[in-house]
């Protein structure tokens, strides 16, 4: 894709940003989830996923501070390090698959990821350095090939928190800090990250700051369960609406 000349309704792309942080301001979660599949089936896998990582990492730079401080800092490094496996894998996958394919796996990351946030399952066992390593790799993979690398990690952080959930949250918030560092440094040796994905990600980004402030405005406005629930079907609209079977 040579320039934003080429990319079909780009007015398309604050719009889906706006619901993807409308559902991450109110729930928590799924602004991947919904943003990767529908951009993609615009504007190809090959820009979403960037255009989304410099979009998401402008908007987590604030947390970063307080985070650190309440964070286990040792147990994400361990994470971490085994995201350091995985972000060249995936960054490989990204930049070498064909689009169509590409865009088939980011479906499919989604439907598994959703049958995971759907059925509640949590890893309830202590936190051990090998487990917490290998969560790293899948997230260094799936995030780093289709910007999904969330889910894996909340299901095994949020399971083992027991007493620690204020920890928990600083934990996932720097270690989706450090990732997208990493993330980054990766997508730009790689060349994946573009000027037009840069320029896309300019657009795009006030729509997706816009739905965070007021997704986390309402939250407390209604049940939690009522606002999950209302993020798992804009996840599964997403998924279905940009299914490659469409064409």
């Amino acid at each position: 894709m040579s320039g934003l000349s080429e990319i079909p309704p780009l007015w398309f792309l604050p719009l889906i940003a706006f619901v993807a942080g409308l559902a991450r301001g109110f729930s928590g979660f799924g602004a991947a989830l919904i943003f990767m599949p529908l951009a993609s089936a615009l504007v190809g896998p090959k820009l979403a996923a960037p255009l989304f990582l410099v979009m998401d990492a402008v908007v987590a730079l604030p947390m970063l501070r307080d985070a650190w401080g309440r964070a286990a800092r040792p147990e994400v490094a361990v994470m971490l390090a085994g995201a350091l496996v995985g972000v060249p894998i995936g960054t490989y996958v990204l930049a070498t698959l064909d689009p169509l394919v590409l865009r088939w796996i980011i479906a499919g990351l989604v439907a598994a990821m959703l049958a995971l946030l759907v059925s509640g399952w949590r890893y309830h066992g202590q936190p051990r350095k090998l487990i917490t390593g290998l969560v790293g790799t899948v997230a260094g993979i799936t995030g780093s090939a289709a910007q999904i690398g969330g889910p894996p990690v909340v299901a095994y952080w949020l399971g083992a928190a027991a007493n620690r959930k204020a920890m928990v949250r600083a934990n996932m918030v720097l270690f989706f800090a450090g990732i997208t560092a990493l993330q980054l440094v990766s997508y730009g040796w790689s060349g994946v990250i573009t000027r037009e994905a840069v320029i896309a990600a300019a657009i795009t980004g006030p729509g997706y700051g816009l739905g965070l402030f007021l997704g986390s405005r309402m939250f407390g406005l209604a049940d939690e369960a009522v606002f999950r629930r209302a993020s798992l079907v804009l996840i599964t609209l997403a998924l279905i609406v940009s299914l490659p079977v469409w064409g």
